[in-house]
């Protein structure tokens, strides 16, 4: 099959999904009555049934299982916040306009899509064309702004939607800006992601784990921080940051949307996981820089091996790593059709010490959808260097050590007279000076008298002068250490988990008479948005009042489900909950028992109408399978004559 036939496939398949989605209201277009507006969509009843059941699943896989500190931050965050986490310097993106209508494109976007597909789609191309364009595709966030339109002038690509000319490409800030209060004075943007709010808590989140009896944690690396959120502004979500959008692809491109961050603070000197045997001989598709660069594809490797042949930095990233492989896969994401990508030199984050993407392969190529990044310990330090409170953590030590310890000493008379005001802050950003830094400049005070220094807090260089402070080391015995924690960061782009994830548990199967090609989800329990149906096989008082009583039984023990006591033929009822994904029906068609079908097997057995609650509960708590049902149960092997599956 040729590159253009297989993405008409992948068409054809995908409008299948979407379609099913849409008209069994999954999730369709905000403001449908109003023609909607790009990138924002609702979730309909069993769409917000998934997204809940997929958090769930989520807090179940990571909070408790990994004693995480869950916090809840507003979405409006206060300018200086994004100020020092370099959100509004560093997070911007060029966008091409529509010259004559002005809409606004993400200009890499529309060079790699129009690469993207002439790659797939003609048949024309040279071999030294498609040379050129998988070129372009790898230097893209290397451009310039030059460079950038210069490819999009000499491809000659045009506005999609009026195919009209392009402006050349001009920085945009991705955030939507707003003022707090009715003065208008104090500016904040809507947040582009929920780790700041985490970082800004460190201090009391730390007190917290360090004085509750019931989190007496002996390292560190026992602090984790997590937030489930909402995001708002022209950005979608990418593990390097905000990105700009065009919004296009459904769930996977949107203006709002829901992310999941953990926080997993640790000690910088020892990145090692308690927990990482757990995941030690994990296999996983791996695609590390050096094969990318190389040419080579995503290859099976341990975690272990991983991280003992350096290819991932640490333990505590690798073991994220491995829970998220045991998540996504859990939810129901195809194994073979997920890989962890490395980040290429140019692709990482100004924070990164290392980064990987959770890539999904749909429809739409591979996704990313779960970025897990070594921030190392840029946030607390900029946090800490803005606000002037130290965000610290300490090591207690068995015994009092001999420590060679740097001592900086400010002249407040010598600095209040060069700085006034500014003394305070000018000190404080002295005495925050690292080992390394602080020798330096003592170097060059005693070598020339003067030196310049970079005031963050002030944003500005001033001039330090020999007499403004004294540096020197000295023994002192210490009882505890100080340090700045680093943090490993797994963010979870939820909608585009669960896009992915409709697309890897959709397909189509004849029906009984072969007429006619059935839509099913074949969702796990875990995720189903219901988890059983209730049928009376035809209408008749006597089965109602027990298909009633049943459903009365499901409720009792938590089991979503449905009732169906319409006359429609079993078989439609069966297709109609299958393109639902509900995983097991319960058909009356006696009193004393009644049928149990599991939807993707299509067998049925026979169980006691006082036990069938209990049996569906045991299945969607995963407490048993299927085939283990199977053997304590007979099988149902009259069938009714009906048309349908």
């Amino acid at each position: 099959m040729d590159a253009a036939q297989e993405a008409q496939k992948r068409e054809a398949f995908r409008q299948a999904v979407v379609n099913t989605l849409e008209r069994r209201l999954f999730y369709i277009p905000s403001f449908k009555i109003y023609r909607g507006v790009a990138g924002l969509y609702d979730y309909g009843p069993p769409g917000c049934a998934v997204k809940a059941n997929v958090l769930a699943f989520w807090r179940q896989h990571f909070v408790r299982e990994e004693s995480m500190l869950e916090i809840d931050c507003p979405c409006v965050t206060p300018e200086i916040v994004l100020k020092a986490s370099g959100h509004v310097e560093k997070f911007t993106d060029l966008m091409v306009k529509d010259e004559k209508t002005g809409t606004c494109y993400r200009a890499d976007h529309l060079l790699k899509d129009y690469c993207k597909d002439k790659l797939e789609k003609d048949p024309n191309l040279s071999a030294e064309k498609a040379a050129e364009l998988k070129h372009v595709l790898a230097m893209l966030d290397d451009f310039s702004p030059e460079e950038l339109g210069a490819k999009i002038k000499g491809y000659g690509i045009t506005a999609p939607d009026t195919k009209n000319t392009l402006s050349d490409p001009y920085p945009f800030n991705l955030m939507f800006q707003t003022s707090i209060g009715p003065s208008g004075l104090s500016s904040g943007y809507m947040r582009p992601e929920t780790a700041q709010g985490i970082f800004v808590n460190f201090k009391d989140l730390y007190y917290l784990m360090a004085t509750s009896f019931l989190l007496q944690l002996h390292r560190l690396a026992k602090l984790s921080g997590m937030s489930i959120n909402r995001k708002l502004g022209n950005v979608k979500y990418s593990s390097k940051g905000v990105k700009m959008i065009s919004p296009r692809q459904g769930l996977l491109r949107v203006r709002e949307f829901t992310l999941a961050e953990i926080e997993h603070f640790l000690d910088p000197e020892d990145k090692s996981h308690p927990k990482f045997s757990e995941i030690l001989n994990l296999e996983v598709f791996m695609f590390p820089r050096k094969d990318q660069v190389s040419g080579l594809s995503a290859r099976i490797i341990t975690i272990g091996k991983a991280v003992s042949q350096g290819i991932v930095k640490n333990e505590s990233l690798g073991y994220f790593i491995g829970r998220v492989y045991l998540f996504l896969t859990r939810l129901g994401i195809d194994k073979d059709r997920l890989r962890f990508r490395q980040h290429l030199a140019n692709e990482m984050a100004h924070y990164a010490a290392d980064c990987w993407d959770a890539e999904i392969e749909c429809s739409y190529g591979w996704i990313e959808c779960v970025g897990i990044a070594d921030r190392s310990a840029y946030d607390l330090r900029a946090h800490a260097d803005k606000s002037g409170v130290p965000l610290v953590a300490y090591e207690k030590y068995p015994e009092p050590r001999d420590v060679e310890k740097l001592v900086i000493v400010p002249s407040k008379k010598q600095l209040g007279l060069a700085f006034k005001g500014n003394q305070k802050i000018v000190a404080e950003a002295l005495e925050a000076m690292g080992e390394k830094e602080a020798m330096e400049l003592k170097a060059t005070l005693e070598a020339e008298g003067e030196a310049k220094f970079r005031i963050c807090t002030l944003d500005k260089e001033v001039i330090i002068k020999k007499d403004m402070l004294s540096i020197s080391k000295e023994k002192k015995k210490e009882h505890q250490r100080l340090f700045t924690p680093s943090v490993i960061e797994p963010s979870f782009g939820i909608g585009r988990i669960i896009y992915c994830l409709y697309e890897h548990l959709f397909y189509t199967r004849a029906s009984k008479d072969g007429d006619e090609q059935l839509n099913v989800f074949r969702f796990p329990p875990l995720v189903a948005p219901i988890k059983c149906a209730v049928f009376p096989l035809v209408q008749n008082q006597q089965y109602e009042e027990v298909a009633k009583r049943i459903a009365k039984s499901l409720t009792t023990v938590g089991i979503s489900h449905k009732i169906d006591i319409t006359g429609t033929s079993i078989g439609k009822r069966y297709a109609r909950t299958d393109e639902l994904g509900v995983p097991f029906a319960i058909t009356v068609d006696s009193a004393p028992s009644v049928t149990l079908r599991e939807r993707d097997s299509k067998q049925q057995i026979r169980v006691n109408v006082d036990e069938v609650a209990s049996v569906v509960k045991e299945l969607t708590d995963g407490v048993s399978k299927w085939p283990d049902i199977l053997l304590r149960y007979p099988t149902h092997s009259s069938r009714p004559a009906v048309t349908g599956v």
